[in-house]
């Protein structure tokens, strides 16, 4: 897990905060409120099944990257703290794919959008679409 030091250095000039691979984000991190803590007790799976999901959909064909989009409370908290998830798909997988993939995270639904400015982005191929798993 990066520590919030390293997010820290990270962030560009203007304070976009770096995207995060999963490993980044949840290998070590027990955090259970560290991302949709207003779901944690009420429907969202635990960080494991949580983590365990999102590298499944990570190894769909039709899946380029999954990452986990910061919230701005990360560079004040000394901890992470997940905004939303990154799900950067081809053609192929439609809204209602990826709706699908995300079905029971109580999220509330996603967006053909980062919900902010990012840097350490990786390269989103012609045609596809970066869809954003948001949680209220």
């Amino acid at each position: 897990m990066i520590s919030a030091a390293e997010v820290i250095s990270r962030t560009g000039a203007d304070g976009a905060m770096p995207l995060l691979t999963l490993d980044e984000f949840f290998d070590g991190n027990d955090n259970e409120e560290c991302i949709a803590p207003n779901q944690w007790g009420y429907g969202r799976p635990p960080l494991s099944v949580l983590v365990e999901r999102l590298r499944a959909i990570e190894q769909h064909a039709e899946v380029a990257w999954v990452r986990v989009q910061l919230h701005p409370e990360t560079l004040e908290m000394d901890e992470l703290a997940g905004e939303a998830i990154a799900i950067c798909t081809t053609m192929a997988a439609d809204e209602s794919t990826c709706s699908a993939w995300i079905e029971g995270f109580e999220s509330d639904g996603i967006i053909p959008q980062l919900v902010d400015d990012y840097c350490d982005i990786p390269e989103v191929p012609d045609g596809a679409t970066v869809w954003s798993v948001v949680w209220d």
